[in-house]
């Protein structure tokens, strides 16, 4: 068995204007001083890296590594979440989408496409630069707009969905395998990936990709009403990344898992700080270190309720106190009595 490593941190949702959370090397100060170990990094936020430079030149990518190192921190993962997803948008959510593009490819559907993949492509070169085996990122959608079967879906469309999918993100996966990096979707709502099912289908249509792997959040679950251990169970070969992040469902005779359009703060299912929300760590815990997760256990903080800084705070120690220092040897051990053939025949009456 592996000890799982961590903490590692998210940055995305840390990143401001203001000191310390302006630049990569004031930011991972701050992550130490509060007892993270490893962050992971955001490649769309030029503040933190430029991620065609960390493509293109190794020794970019050394002192990017060199600033982390410098903090007494490692990296665990980058991420192209806001990437990923313009990999596949719908028309229906072009301009809602649009914002994480570059302004040059922004309102062209073709181009934002192109653009996207390439950065992937990067992500790739960047993470074997690095040193990293492993990366995160979102599928994007083109079906999600039907995600609920009403009107009825004409006969085909899930599996021409898919297909194209596929055919999308094939040569990104290629290319990561080819840098011995295992892509890991998050599976998440307002993906096409956004449950085991799904995930299933695009797996399928990719040719059972090796390198097509899963970061695991079990928040998104809690929100869906899905089994966050039983997918463990189910999924823990290809689950290579982990973002720990807590949430609550607590629906009423007025809302349920759809939310009724309503705020964070209003919604039956809402994303909170570490120890407030309802997922079963211990558990979730206990499952990834019984099936040798050898990745991170990195903090994802989205609370509606709790202030970053204090979320982060508490994050750390608590990731901490859940991880499982492996065993060495049996608990009954002091037991044993050796190896003896004869014995075990004698036994067994042989």
């Amino acid at each position: 068995m592996k000890t799982i490593k961590g903490p590692g941190i998210f940055l995305a949702q840390f990143l401001d204007d203001k000191a310390p959370f302006n630049s990569l090397e004031s930011i991972c100060k701050w992550a130490k001083d509060l007892g993270f170990v490893g962050v992971q990094i955001p490649t769309w936020d030029a503040r933190l890296i430029d991620l065609k430079k960390a493509a293109e030149s190794k020794t970019y990518a050394d002192e990017i590594k060199g600033i982390v190192n410098g903090a007494g921190l490692e990296i665990t993962e980058l991420s192209t979440h806001l990437q990923g997803q313009l990999v596949a948008v719908n028309a229906a959510f072009g301009e809602l989408f649009d914002g994480f593009a570059l302004k040059e490819v922004r309102g062209d559907n073709k181009a934002r496409t192109e653009w996207a993949v390439q950065q992937l492509m990067y992500a790739a070169k960047a993470s074997r630069n690095l040193g990293l085996d492993a990366h995160a990122t979102f599928s994007g959608a083109l079906m999600w707009h039907t995600f609920y079967a009403w009107p009825q879906r004409p006969a085909g469309l899930v599996e021409a969905g898919f297909k194209e999918l596929a055919s999308r993100w094939l040569p990104i996966l290629n290319e990561m395998d080819a840098n011995g990096v295992d892509l890991c979707y998050e599976i998440h709502p307002g993906e096409d990936l956004h449950d085991g099912a799904s995930y299933e289908r695009f797996l399928e249509a990719a040719g059972n990709h090796a390198r097509a792997c899963l970061l695991y959040d079990p928040s998104h679950f809690v929100l869906q009403c899905l089994d966050y251990l039983a997918y463990i169970d189910i999924y823990h070969e290809r689950i290579k990344m982990f973002h720990v992040k807590d949430a609550e469902f607590n629906p009423t005779g007025r809302s349920g898992v759809y939310g009724g359009y309503q705020g964070w703060v209003e919604r039956p299912g809402r994303f909170r700080s570490l120890g407030d929300g309802q997922v079963d760590f211990k558990a979730i815990f206990s499952k990834l270190t019984q099936y040798d997760y050898a990745g991170w256990a990195v903090l994802e903080w989205e609370c509606a309720l709790k202030h970053p800084e204090d979320g982060a705070r508490e994050g750390a120690p608590f990731i901490k106190d859940h991880i499982i220092r492996v065993t060495e040897k049996a608990f009954d051990d002091f037991a044993g009595t050796g190896a003896d053939d004869n014995l075990n025949k004698r036994i067994l009456g042989i």
